[in-house]
């Protein structure tokens, strides 16, 4: 078995349940549609790593879907707010044997396989990585032990996370990944081509 373990945190694509920011500009359907998108980016950079994947759940199990369960082992997301619900799965990691555990969203056009393997690389020599988002948060956190703080008395969604999570780091062995850009708002998107198909409708208003 191998001892790294992927965790991917995915929200179940609905409409007007997901990327409600970008959407607030460009509608609810391209908003879906470009979180549908961003998933089949997310499959392609991730399962042909070689580790363990889990995707992780938002509200419930899909099956038959875009995450084939030969390649990623489903997980259910459970507790009161995305700290606990990180905290859970990187536990039940642990206590399942794997000894690198990396988590990301399901959402990061500006992520690539050779990111991932640097960072599972990273931990060979670091207790903790971390890949910084422009927004304040982060888009991937990994570690080798538990460190429970990481996880409590965070503003979720704010421009704080990043910079309360390396206060929580102080002393400990970090590896900072490159900066990359989240996907939440139009402007993270208005320039980049991949997205403008998705895009073309606000073009002929």
């Amino acid at each position: 078995m191998t001892k790294d373990l992927l965790l991917i945190f995915t929200r179940n694509p609905e409409l007007g349940k997901c990327k409600t920011r970008l959407a607030a500009t460009i509608g609810d359907e391209a908003a879906l549609d470009i979180y549908k998108f961003l998933l089949h980016h997310t499959v392609s950079i991730t399962q042909h790593l070689k580790v363990e994947k889990q995707v992780h759940y938002s509200v419930k199990i899909r099956e038959n879907d875009l995450w084939d369960e030969a390649v990623y082992n489903k997980k259910q997301q459970y507790g009161d707010d995305l700290g606990l619900r990180m905290m859970h799965a990187f536990e039940q990691g642990f206590a399942e044997g794997f000894e690198r555990i990396i988590i990301i969203g399901s959402d990061l056009y500006d992520l690539s396989q050779s990111d991932l393997e640097k960072a599972f690389s990273a931990l060979n020599d670091h207790d903790y990585v971390v890949g910084p988002a422009e927004d304040g948060g982060y888009y991937l956190l990994g570690m080798k032990r538990l460190k429970p703080e990481l996880f409590l008395d965070k503003k979720w969604g704010t421009s704080a996370v990043l910079k309360d999570t390396l206060a929580n780091l102080d002393h400990e062995n970090v590896y900072l990944l490159p900066e990359r850009n989240d996907v939440d708002y139009y402007e993270d998107i208005k320039d980049i081509e991949a997205f403008q198909p998705f895009l073309t409708h606000l073009k002929t208003e």
